[in-house]
């Protein structure tokens, strides 16, 4: 996991939001690969709004929505992706820990993808 705005690392590069993030110009992004059908809703990110307070409820609503068709798609292709070699999911928000990257890079730890 990283923010989209840090050095790139060696690997493949997933933007995991929604939302393109601000003051990026896409050539500088440099990514492999923009995944919004595996971001979090519109509603449940701004319902959620990066409150720490709230990540555990936000994890399991976001699980949830994992859980439908199209995003459960777009969690496997990223499996996929991570069993080939090192994938760094990128999110704009500055608490990366507490974000949906997080959330994605536990469930890919686990297997879950």
């Amino acid at each position: 996991m990283a923010r989209v705005y840090d050095d790139a690392v060696p690997g493949v590069r997933v933007l995991v939001d929604r939302v393109w993030p601000r003051g990026l110009a896409k050539a500088k992004a440099r990514l492999d690969e923009w995944a919004k059908d595996v971001a979090p809703s519109t509603e449940l990110r701004q319902w959620y709004g990066h409150d720490p307070a709230k990540f555990e409820e936000f994890r399991e609503r976001y699980e949830r929505e994992l859980d439908e068709p199209g995003r459960r798609e777009a969690l496997r292709r990223l499996a996929e992706r991570a069993e080939r070699g090192p994938l760094t999911l990128l999110t704009a928000t500055k608490d990366v820990e507490h974000s949906q990257a997080a959330v994605l890079a536990e469930l890919l730890a686990q297997g879950r993808g």
